[in-house]
């Protein structure tokens, strides 16, 4: 039954960073055109493609939390063996927390893009002010 659960939220969290990288292809072409030559302006929107895959996955897929179905949890005074069983409410709570994890990875990857663009930018107007007006 794990397995499945592992399946599933690599599934769902496949599936939220394909949108998000859809909902946000325009805008990194965009920026990444503004900022850098064209002819490699598409090799970056490809990485930063596939970087939104990988933070994704990896923040959705929790597998060291998946662990807890596997391992025996030692409580009580005695240590009593109890391992978490797999119930409708734990898999909507897995399936909300892939949906959650995976979109606060791409946030957190998406702002650092956004802040290192944003400067970037900044200092292109910069240059491209001291072009046009030397003085």
């Amino acid at each position: 039954m794990v397995v499945v659960l592992l399946a599933v939220t690599f599934a769902i969290s496949l599936l939220v960073c394909f949108i998000t990288a859809r909902l946000f292809n325009n805008s990194l072409d965009a920026i990444l055109n503004r900022l850098i030559p064209e002819d490699i302006s598409r090799s970056w929107l490809r990485y930063l493609n596939f970087a939104i895959y990988v933070v994704g996955i990896s923040a959705g897929v929790r597998v060291y939390q998946l662990q807890q179905y596997f391992n025996p949890q030692y409580t009580g005074e005695k240590g009593a063996a109890v391992v978490t069983t797999l119930t409708s409410e734990r898999w909507a709570l897995e399936i909300y927390s892939t949906i959650i994890g995976t979109l606060s990875g791409i946030a957190w990857m998406l702002l650092a893009f956004f802040i290192i663009a944003l400067v970037a930018y900044v200092i292109v107007r910069i240059f491209e002010a001291k072009k046009h007006n030397p003085q």
